[in-house]
């Protein structure tokens, strides 16, 4: 056997104890992955439960606990990271936004932009400060503690699983900006998005239905477009033990998300002519003839989960399952139609005196499904009557199964025999384990406070593909390509805090880790065989932070931080030949180092607060996947390497509530940033260009009235400029696909509780039916209708 090709002990295990033909091979696989998990939690946490005191010693301190847990909404450190800048929306606020999925909740925060494509969509990629949207290892996002970025693929298939966490579970949202804390990696460049869910108090049950459509129109589509969510969920207390069980359904058929296009050239004789094509230009200017799209992407999505808690003395324990399934379909649109009236697929075609070539290949259709499963431990609490708190987490998650079906042609198309290719995702997961202690009485000193902590993770990577003669039932003919492998990171990390005079406070912290990639492949059946060395890395990074707060409504920060990202396994390792698309790796990245500075200004207003920050970031050795589009529309990918980029941007925030004594709440903000590459010496063309994917100005605006206790009343207006998609900077061309346009999205939401358990949300997003490309069409004008009651 090669030794890509692996056979842990997981498989082993599901040998051994192989079901009946009756048993449902999911449940199956469930029951055989909770048992190894359930193995693995004890090691986790053995040096967690040391420090657990005596049942005498909690007894002593259980007055306490009110402050450890409040409707689910922990005290769990929230301080630590008081060095970086942040913001906070609850549940409550949130009802202003037409939430459909957990991201929605900070689609008005600022410095972030969400590739949200549309309701149900997996690669709701996130740009933060100076990472753009598709430096998805520069952003990382926890619920409870446990990670949801996911750092085993970058670009559109690195978006965080925002799916593993339902809104209706949710009670507020955190935005932590930039690597300022010694508690985060070199993966929060961008910042770190901390999700607080529920656990309930009492018994209580939640239902909620949604209603959610869009009328699309570009080029050859003119449809409607719709989807349903479904939510319901039961909570309890028994006791000092919280139970917490729902499901969540969510169907939605998309906007066709890619054109299919080739270019435009003279007519040499021979061509059938075709009517239904629209000329127009690439984003670079070449002309183009449009003859297809992708077609709406069929999505269904189901999450189940359980989350229990429970209270012991001065402690909180969590623990979270979630199962995912998730299906996908997709079937393309064919504009065009030869002379007798029939649909044209491939071949030489003219069109209004000009000649193209159509791709059968760009007609495909497409079926994935992806079952995943995450399971997490968490434990909180004072040790002691001492000032010092405890947090520990360990995450396990694991792609039970995703395999892709893919035709070689359309089934309409007469040549269609089935034949196609089959993708498939093994041994694809990762484990993490998390501990930091926290005091704010360090060495018995009130004017001192101390985080100290570890962290563990591993990544894993492997995908396979095959030619198939049966692609509907999955065949598996022959092995095309097999590539994947792991990595590991161990790091230590303190930071000390010191009021060390009136108004002033200085912290110093450090975070040191060690890295390490193991295992990597490639194998091309019947061509390159390749196995990647070992490699290891080690970073060191230095945290500094002062602060001045004078008596009065003011209070500055400067802080000042380096932080390493390491690369990831699809970086290192994935590399794939498909129909329309070739994605290059490279096992000899070095990380991301950033140095990182942060001048911030915040003054108290009335129910609220106005903060600038000033940012300057400088990282080296950027690890920047360029995507180059052919004339044909398929494209080529490579992990390039930029020796370093600087970003420098300013941001006003203005967050109020019952602004000048009215029922008006306000949350305001403007970035302004500039991101260059400042040194390329493999293309020093490009130096002195934008970053891709870096608008100069982002602003948002959220307004909500209060009319009454029954009625709310909101309006959001999303603002972006337009920005580049390629280093080279030779995307100019605005309101075409491949195209990273500016935009204004003005949203309206109206609010009705007709009691205090149930109420009424009808909303419109892009209320002025603006058409704009974040490469993909964003959604056009939507209307959603959701209720919801309590009982």
């Amino acid at each position: 056997m090669p030794r890509g090709i692996k056979s842990h002990s997981k498989g082993l295990f599901i040998a051994l104890v192989s079901p009946p033909d009756s048993m449902s091979m999911t449940i199956y696989k469930l029951k055989a992955r909770m048992f190894m998990i359930l193995q693995k939690i004890p090691l986790a946490f053995a040096l967690t439960f040391t420090f657990l005191p005596s049942a005498s010693t909690t007894a002593e301190t259980t007055s306490q606990l009110d402050e450890l847990v409040v409707e689910g909404e922990s005290t769990r450190i929230q301080t630590t990271h008081y060095t970086s800048p942040s913001t906070r929306i609850t549940d409550i606020e949130a009802e202003s936004i037409s939430v459909t999925t957990v991201e929605d909740f900070i689609k008005y925060e600022p410095s972030i932009v969400v590739r949200k494509r549309y309701v149900g969509d997996s690669n709701g990629t996130v740009a933060m400060r100076g990472s753009n949207m598709f430096q998805t290892t520069r952003t990382m996002v926890y619920a409870d503690g446990l990670p949801l970025h996911y750092l085993l693929q970058t670009r559109f298939s690195g978006a965080p699983r925002w799916s593993l966490v339902a809104p209706d579970e949710t009670q507020a949202v955190e935005v932590v900006y930039g690597p300022f804390s010694a508690e985060y990696s070199g993966n929060a460049m961008g910042g770190a998005i901390n999700i607080e869910t529920k656990l309930p108090q009492e018994r209580g049950f939640h239902a909620e239905a949604s209603y959610f459509a869009q009328d699309y129109e570009h080029l050859g589509t003119n449809k409607s477009f719709e989807g349903n969510r479904e939510f319901f969920s039961y909570g309890d207390k028994y006791g000092d033990l919280s139970f917490y069980l729902f499901h969540s359904r969510l169907e939605n058929e998309s906007q066709p998300q890619s054109i299919r296009y080739n270019t435009s050239k003279a007519i040499a004789g021979g061509e059938t002519a075709v009517t239904g094509a629209f000329a127009g230009q690439s984003s670079t200017g070449g002309s183009i003839i449009n003859y297809a799209d992708s077609g709406g992407e069929d999505v269904v999505t189901n999450l189940t989960k359980l989350k229990l808690g429970y209270e012991f003395g001065n402690w909180l324990a969590r623990f979270t399952v979630a199962y995912e399934d998730r299906d996908k379909d997709t079937n393309p649109n064919n504009y065009l139609v030869d002379g007798a009236g029939n649909p044209f697929w491939s071949g030489e075609a003219s069109f209004n005196g000009r000649a193209v070539t159509v791709r059968r290949s760009h007609f495909a259709v497409s079926d994935q499904n992806r079952e995943t499963l995450l399971v997490g431990v968490g434990l909180e609490g004072l040790l002691g009557a001492s000032s010092w708190m405890v947090d520990a987490n360990f995450s396990y998650f694991e792609v039970l199964e995703d395999e892709t079906h893919k035709s070689d042609e359309n089934p309409a198309d007469p040549t269609y025999d089935r034949s196609g290719r089959v993708t498939e995702f093994d041994d694809t997961g990762w484990e993490t384990f998390a501990f930091k202690a926290y005091t704010g009485r360090f060495l018995g000193r009130n004017d001192m406070n101390f985080v100290g902590g570890y962290h563990y993770d591993h990544y894993s990577l492997e995908t396979h593909s095959y030619n198939s003669s049966n692609y509907t039932a999955g065949d598996k003919t022959s092995r095309r390509q097999s590539t994947g492998g792991d990595t590991f990171t161990h790091a230590v990390f303190a930071q000390w805090g010191w009021d060390f005079a009136p108004a002033w406070d200085v912290a110093l912290g450090t975070r040191y880790e060690y890295w390490k990639m193991e295992d990597g492949f490639y194998y091309k059946w019947g061509g390159d065989m390749e196995d990647y060395k070992d490699r290891t890395e080690r970073g060191f990074s230095p945290k500094f932070s002062l602060g001045f707060t004078p008596e009065g409504l003011w209070k500055y920060r400067y802080s000042l931080a380096k932080a390493y990202r390491f690369p990831i396994v699809e970086e290192l390792y994935k590399n794939e030949e498909a129909t329309d698309s070739t994605s290059i790796a490279d096992a000899d990245l070095d990380p991301e180092i950033g140095i990182h500075h942060n001048l911030m200004a915040e003054r108290k207003i009335p129910g609220g607060f106005l903060r600038v920050n000033i940012y300057h970031e400088v990282i080296d050795d950027v690890i920047f996947q360029q995507r180059i589009t052919l004339p044909d529309s398929s494209t080529v990918s490579s992990f390039l390497p930029i020796d370093e980029v600087t970003t420098t941007g300013v941001e006003f925030i203005v967050q109020q509530s019952q602004v000048f004594d009215t029922n008006l709440d306000v949350r305001f903000n403007v970035t302004y940033t500039d991101s260059e590459v400042t040194e390329h010496d493999a293309d020093p063309s490009v130096e002195g260009n934008d970053f891709p994917r870096m608008p100069n100005w982002r602003s948002n605006l959220l307004l909500t009235y209060h009319v009454n206790a029954m009625w709310d009343l909101s309006t959001g207006v999303r603002y972006a400029d337009n920005s580049y998609g390629q280093l080279d900077n030779t995307d100019d061309i605005d309101n075409v696909y491949g195209a990273q346009d500016n935009y204004t999205f003005v949203d309206l939401k109206v609010n009705f509780r007709p009691t205090r358990e149930s109420r009424i949300g009808l909303g419109i997003d892009n209320v002025t039916n603006e058409k704009a490309f974040v490469f993909h069409p964003w959604p056009q004008r939507s209307v959603y209708l959701e209720g919801s009651i309590d009982f």
